[in-house]
């Protein structure tokens, strides 16, 4: 059995690394897609990557930064699909910079990114899910949402409140129908650095080591795909640096050592 097959999925962050992966995966899988980004042109350029019949995929644009109409793209959604099974909140952007050196609006714009973009979004397709007493949420986090680390203040902060709110949404919801997973990747092969942000909001423009030689987009998006179906609660893909969080729980001095070790990782 096909779980996948003519399920309507929604991704964020469409264009590039996990979600354009998810997107790719899914399409094999004969799911129906919404992709939203910011591009138009990448956006119509991995609708066509999918092979999907236009019938089966909706191309919907919009910057992260600001979902304030999270609600009307939602009903174009329902008017195009009449259903929405799944919501993939990909989209974010990361950080390269010490908090003393981060501007306000800097930090605002990461919050607004990684953290309130996902509450609106799912505030935006929760109804309808609620109303059908079926869907599904999938949050991609980061292992920066489990402990902090150098120049990641805002981005980690975002990444913490996400675990908070939708661990809370999740008990509130779980016997209407609703699933929650929150993915937690450590280092995957992306432009996630490339795109961070460093001081005053400019590009890092740097592809760090770690990213280079770090797990596949694609390897990655298949095992947030396996653990759908399972109705997982939590996952963490990706390498050794997976092992920080079991250390953090388990061997609190241990942990504190070695992150302090990773300075320059």
């Amino acid at each position: 059995m096909n779980y996948f097959k003519d399920k309507v999925i929604w991704i964020t962050g469409a264009t590039s690394g996990i979600g354009e992966a998810l997107a790719l995966e899914l399409a094999r899988r004969e799911a129906r897609l919404i992709l939203s980004a910011r591009r138009e042109v990448e956006l119509r350029r991995v609708a066509a990557l999918t092979q999907l019949p236009e019938l089966d995929i909706f191309i919907l644009p919009f910057d992260l930064k600001n979902t304030s109409n999270a609600s009307g793209w939602a009903a174009q959604v329902m008017n195009k699909f009449g259903r929405i099974d799944v919501l993939i909140n990909n989209g974010g952007v990361s950080q390269r910079s010490d908090a003393i050196d981060t501007d306000e609006k800097t930090e605002r714009e990461l919050m607004e990114i990684n953290y309130f973009s996902y509450v609106n979004l799912t505030k935006a397709v929760l109804p309808y899910m609620l109303r059908q007493k079926s869907g599904q949420i999938v949050n991609i986090s980061s292992i920066s949402g489990k402990f902090g680390f150098y120049k990641r203040s805002s981005y980690s902060a975002a990444k913490h409140a996400l675990h908070g709110y939708f661990e809370s949404l999740r008990l509130e919801t779980e016997e209407r129908g609703i699933k929650i997973l929150m993915v937690c990747p450590g280092k995957i092969k992306t432009s996630v650095s490339l795109n961070a942000v460093v001081a005053g909001g400019v590009k890092n423009n740097v592809m760090e080591k770690s990213h280079e030689e770090a797990m596949s987009a694609r390897d990655c998006a298949v095992k947030i795909i396996d653990a759908m179906p399972q109705h997982r609660e939590e996952i963490y893909i990706g390498g050794k640096e997976i092992w920080m969080i079991y250390f953090r729980r388990f061997f609190p001095r241990i942990f504190r050592k070695l992150l302090r070790s990773q300075k320059n990782f």
